[in-house]
């Protein structure tokens, strides 16, 4: 299994040198979020397309 710190190596070297500070923790707060919701979805934690289109009433 790799750490938080691995995963945040390779995604910083994977980017260009002029890179800012900015744009380094905007991609990590990205991927981030993005594993939050693919295991969000794992464990079933997630509503369909259709049903998030059926709470806020559009068709």
């Amino acid at each position: 299994m790799t750490t938080a710190k691995d995963e945040a190596i390779k995604l910083i070297s994977r980017l260009p040198e002029e890179v800012s500070w900015d744009d380094i923790m905007y991609r990590i707060y990205v991927k981030r979020k993005i594993d939050e919701g693919l295991k969000a979805a794992e464990e079933g934690r997630s509503v369909s397309h259709e049903e998030v289109k059926e709470l806020f009433g559009r068709q």
